[in-house]
């Protein structure tokens, strides 16, 4: 049975031309700072994103959390979006492992905080108060169907924080999708942010890691709190490598994720049980909401062949990557036809 698999981008695979490289990468201790391999792929991202200097790590989780222990103390408060990946799927790392507090501010259905209620949750100096060091935004926003901030949304929230002496972090894991979706610079979204990180493991299809980047010494002191983390790699270059070939071949073509999205999002809003706006689709993410049991209905697709993400409640996800061509949504676009039809008729 053909299975398209359309839980995530991060089930894609390494092209030939990344396991090439893995074979061939000049390595060093990266530890000491001596991987050549890996200080290219630093050099290249701190390049794509304007910023002096980058860091490479395990995952974007660690990224995140990396930026939280290198801006803030113990007992500080980050502002970050209701919906946003570091408040929903990071374990909590913030709190339990740097010992900060998570202050939530709505994100609207496009991922986007209001600047005036992010102005409203900074806390001024106050001794019952935790102190407001961190604003955190994320582009493209995962849970709100991939939407993408641009260069003004993120601009809007950076000018509040910064009139605050707050920094701004910005989750850019997908921040290539935003940047092929409006046709800009990905330099130009990562403006505003005081530190961003990516992901070369998503849709740019290479098997590992993530890049934080920021000012010299930011990234300095970040390096610092990766050894303590355990995110000192050693002859890391073997896994860089795929990250330079990435970064060279992979962003154009998330266009054609971007257009296999907004197939996919069109065939399945007329379906029966399904509720979905296919404009809020902007990327390689599709959000929707299943009238009836999620889960039940998640399984039934999975043993016909089509596997997607429960998000809790009645919504799931499915993401397009390099691994689902145009004809592999039209035939799972079939089989959600199907089920869906069938269960609502067994609903009733």
């Amino acid at each position: 049975m053909r299975v398209t698999d359309l839980r995530s981008d991060t089930v894609t695979l390494p092209t030939d031309e990344m396991r090439r490289a893995m074979a061939e990468a000049e390595c060093g201790d990266d530890v000491w700072e001596e991987d050549p391999t890996v200080k290219r792929l630093e050099s290249m991202a701190a390049e794509r994103m304007g910023k002096e200097a980058a860091l490479f790590t395990p995952s974007g989780t660690m990224s995140n959390l990396l930026a939280v222990l290198t801006w803030c103390r113990r007992g500080d408060e980050i502002i970050v979006g209701s919906e946003s990946h570091m408040f929903w799927n990071e374990v909590g790392g913030a709190s339990a492992l740097a010992g900060v507090v998570l202050r939530t501010v709505p994100n609207d259905r496009y991922g986007r905080m209001e600047p005036g209620e992010v102005e409203g949750g900074v806390r001024t100096d106050n001794i019952h108060y935790p102190p407001t060091t961190l604003v955190a935004l994320e582009n493209t926003h995962n849970r709100c169907s991939g939407a993408v901030l641009t260069v003004e949304d993120t601009q809007a929230v950076a000018d509040v924080a910064h009139r605050y002496g707050i920094p701004v972090h910005l989750d850019g894991a997908r921040i290539f999708n935003a940047a092929v979706a409006l046709g800009v610079p990905a330099a130009d979204l990562a403006r505003p942010a005081d530190s961003v990180c990516f992901c070369v493991s998503k849709g740019l299809s290479a098997p590992i890691g993530s890049l934080l980047c920021g000012s010299r010494d930011f990234i300095t002191k970040a390096r610092k709190w990766r050894k303590m983390l355990g995110g000192g790699m050693r002859q890391v270059g073997v896994i860089a490598a795929a990250g330079i070939v990435a970064l060279d071949t992979m962003v154009d073509r998330l266009a054609e994720d971007h257009a296999n999205a907004r197939r996919l999002a069109l065939g399945l809003a007329g379906m029966p049980g399904i509720q979905l706006d296919p404009e809020l689709v902007q990327s390689n993410i599709v959000v929707f909401t299943w009238r009836g049991d999620a889960q039940a209905f998640l399984r039934v697709l999975a043993e016909r062949g089509v596997k997607c993400a429960f998000m809790g409640g009645q919504k799931l996800r499915m993401v397009t990557h390099r691994g689902v061509t145009a004809g592999d949504v039209d035939e799972a676009l079939r089989i959600v036809q199907q089920v869906a039809k069938g269960q609502v008729k067994a609903a009733h």
